[in-house]
C-alpha cells in the first residue's frame, strides 16, 4: 500500500488542523458567532456571551449594546446582539442587527443561519433560501450553520404542506 495518498490528505488538513477554532463557525452553547480570527473579546462581549449561554437575553442585549457602541465594526457583536434581541421576541431589533452584521461581513456565519431562522419565523421562505445559498458558498465543505439552517428549512416546508 503506498504512503502517497495518505501523506496527500494529511497535508490537505493541515491547515483545518492549525486554523484558530473560531475560524469553523465557533457555535458557543446555541450561539453562534462567526470567525474571531483569533482577536480577543472584551470583557463586555464575554459576559453577554455567558449571559446569552445562561438564557438571560436582556442582559445580554445590555452588553452586547456596549460591544457595539465601543466598537461599530464588529460584527460578532451586532450579530448577538441580534440573536438577544430575536430571543426576546424583539422581531424588529432582531433584523437590524443582523442587517448591521452583514453590512460588516456578508458571509457571517452566525449572522446568515439566524437571519434564515428569522424569516422563516415570519413566514419568508425565499429569503430564507437566500441565506442558505450564502451559507453554501461561505461553507465550501458545509458547516453546522448551514446544516442547521437547512434543517430548519426542510421542516418549515413539512410544516406548511400538512
Amino acid at each position: 500500500m503506498s504512503m502517497k495518498p495518505i501523506a496527500i490528505a494529511l497535508i490537505l488538513a493541515l491547515p483545518l488542523v492549525l486554523a484558530p477554532a473560531g475560524v469553523w463557525a465557533a457555535s458557543v452553547g446555541n450561539v453562534v458567532s462567526s470567525s474571531d480570527g483569533g482577536v480577543p473579546r472584551s470583557a463586555d462581549f464575554k459576559a453577554g456571551e455567558k449571559a446569552a449561554m445562561g438564557g438571560d437575553f436582556a442582559a445580554a442585549v445590555g452588553y452586547f449594546t456596549k460591544v457595539v457602541n465601543t466598537d461599530p465594526t464588529n460584527a460578532d457583536g451586532y450579530n448577538l446582539l441580534g440573536f438577544s434581541y430575536r430571543q426576546l421576541g424583539n422581531v424588529e431589533l432582531a433584523f437590524e442587527n443582523y442587517n448591521e452584521t452583514l453590512k460588516l461581513d456578508p458571509n457571517h456565519l452566525g449572522t446568515n443561519e439566524y437571519i434564515g431562522e428569522l424569516y422563516l419565523e415570519t413566514g419568508d421562505l425565499a429569503n430564507a433560501e437566500k441565506r442558505l445559498e450564502v451559507l453554501d458558498a461561505a461553507c465550501a465543505f458545509g458547516c453546522e450553520a448551514y446544516t442547521d439552517l437547512k434543517t430548519a428549512i426542510k421542516k418549515y416546508k413539512a410544516a406548511q404542506s400538512n
